[in-house]
């Protein structure tokens, strides 16, 4: 493991961070994207049934959805009539859609417009009212988890971390070690260890090693409680279902 910093307790991010952090992992998986060649493309990924180019169309059509009113609108309908005629979840059927509608872009394509829509995918995100953010209710089916999110934690929290893990997919995909750094992957991270001990509700504490580590308490500070040590990568992974967990391990945390 390597060094940790004490954090024991982790503040929400607030929508103006939100879209910072955003910012930054859109950049971030547009550069690793830029790196894929040849027969990368083929890879197979963390993600069941995906290979590296699968991956890309589902990050490239949620960036054109944050950046277009008209492209969410219209993958929110096509979203919609398939579900009707051939069941399954929306959440299952929005990444079929994204994938179709990105399908016969080159690869150079690809990664050019997942660079050009960098900026435009955080400035449909940031332009979202305030009241829309904390009344819209959008009701999600993911794995174990069934429950109602609202449009900001969608926005502000779950596009972030679904982008940045596919990162993380993207590069293990191709053999390769991620950039990270404390202050976006380990922000992410705190974020994504906070939401886990408010769903497990268990006092523990936490030790996640490498760039985006860090130590936390959560609960009772004074329990006697063995430490649970993890890469703060692979930490994630288990929480999204990418490998399997056990124990407190075992809660799913939404990406």
């Amino acid at each position: 493991m390597t060094p940790t910093t004490s954090r024991p307790s982790v503040p929400p991010i607030r929508h103006d961070e939100a879209m910072a952090l955003a910012e930054t992992a859109y950049l971030r998986f547009a550069e690793a994207l830029a790196l894929v060649g040849g027969h990368d493309w083929e890879r197979p990924t963390p993600c069941s049934g995906w290979n590296v180019r699968d991956l890309a169309g589902h990050v490239l059509g949620a960036m054109r959805a944050a950046a277009s009113v008209r492209e969410f609108a219209g993958q929110f309908v096509e979203i919609k009539r398939r579900v009707r005629r051939e069941g399954g979840t929306e959440t299952d059927m929005m990444t079929e859609v994204q994938r179709a509608r990105t399908a016969t872009l080159t690869a150079d394509e690809l990664v050019a417009e997942c660079r050009r829509l960098v900026g435009p995918a955080t400035a449909g995100r940031r332009r979202i009212p305030s009241v829309a953010r904390r009344i819209v209710r959008i009701p999600v089916e993911i794995g174990s988890i069934r429950e109602t999110w609202t449009l900001g934690y969608l926005m502000d929290v779950i596009l972030t971390r679904d982008t940045w893990l596919h990162r993380m997919d993207l590069c293990a995909a191709l053999g390769s070690d991620p950039v990270l750094s404390p202050e976006h992957d380990g922000r992410i991270v705190a974020d994504v260890a906070a939401e886990w001990a408010r769903r497990h509700g268990t006092a523990c504490r936490l030790v996640l090693g490498g760039p985006a580590g860090g130590s936390f308490v959560f609960g009772d500070p004074a329990a006697d409680v063995e430490p649970i040590e993890f890469d703060a990568v692979e930490f994630c992974r288990t929480l999204s279902g990418r490998r399997p967990g056990s124990g407190l391990l075992a809660t799913e945390v939404p990406f």
